[in-house]
């Protein structure tokens, strides 16, 4: 099975994928274990900040001794050099917030899992068309689940994921599912500020441990 092969179905089994940065190393860390704790067997981390590479390659470290099997993959990836560098760290799979044609195609030659973020079927069919297979639906809060049941006939051999504005809740959740989506990003609905700040890493790891229990519910 290859390599991109085996991470869609760690994602697809955990229907989520958690995302969040903190130019902080040590809150970068500490939630990363809380997330593990939780049952999480994929994360996304966001490279959003000067400190994110930094932090990424001390989460690595830790994972390779504390935290097997956990797949570490990096957001925010907007062009090739950034790809690169992350790979190089250990990075285990790339996401963007739109589709970046050069990052596609080191993905797709490298068999390197990449979900680029798309907003319409122009861009769907050219991720498509360069070989991707997953795609993130960004922002998910204003495409919306009627977004997904009206293109998804088009594309039934992709798998898609929303990110951006994802609820916790039942009812937004269930809605994706219905839809057709394969599992829901989720970034600050479920890894806020608020709780990083608090360094409140035990409702972290229990919120974390809700929502896949919620997610396994509606997927039977």
């Amino acid at each position: 099975m290859s390599k991109t092969q085996q991470i869609t179905d760690v994602i697809i089994e955990q229907g989520m994928l958690p995302l969040y940065f903190n130019a902080d190393e040590t809150v970068s860390i500490e939630v990363l274990g809380a997330i593990y704790r939780a049952g999480i067997k994929a994360v996304e981390y966001t490279n959003r900040g000067e400190a994110a590479l930094k932090n990424f390659k001390l989460m690595v470290e830790l994972r390779n001794i504390e935290m097997p099997g956990l797949l570490l993959g990096v957001g925010t990836i907007k062009n090739l050099q950034q790809a690169e560098d992350y790979i190089k760290a250990g990075a285990d799979f790339l996401v963007s917030p739109g589709f970046v044609k050069e990052v596609a195609d080191y993905a797709v030659s490298k068999d390197i899992f990449y979900a680029p973020g798309c907003m319409t079927p122009s861009e769907i069919i050219a991720a498509e068309n360069a070989g991707i297979k997953f795609i993130k639906l960004f922002p998910g809060n204003i495409l919306g689940p009627e977004f997904l049941s009206s293109i998804k006939d088009i594309f039934p051999k992709l798998l898609f994921m929303p990110t951006g504005g994802v609820d916790t809740t039942k009812e937004n959740i269930e809605g994706w599912y219905k839809a057709g989506v394969c599992a829901v990003g989720m970034g600050s609905k479920l890894i806020s500020k608020k709780l990083m700040e608090a360094k409140d890493y035990k409702t972290i790891e229990n919120e974390t441990r809700k929502v896949l229990e919620l997610i396994a519910t509606i997927k039977k």
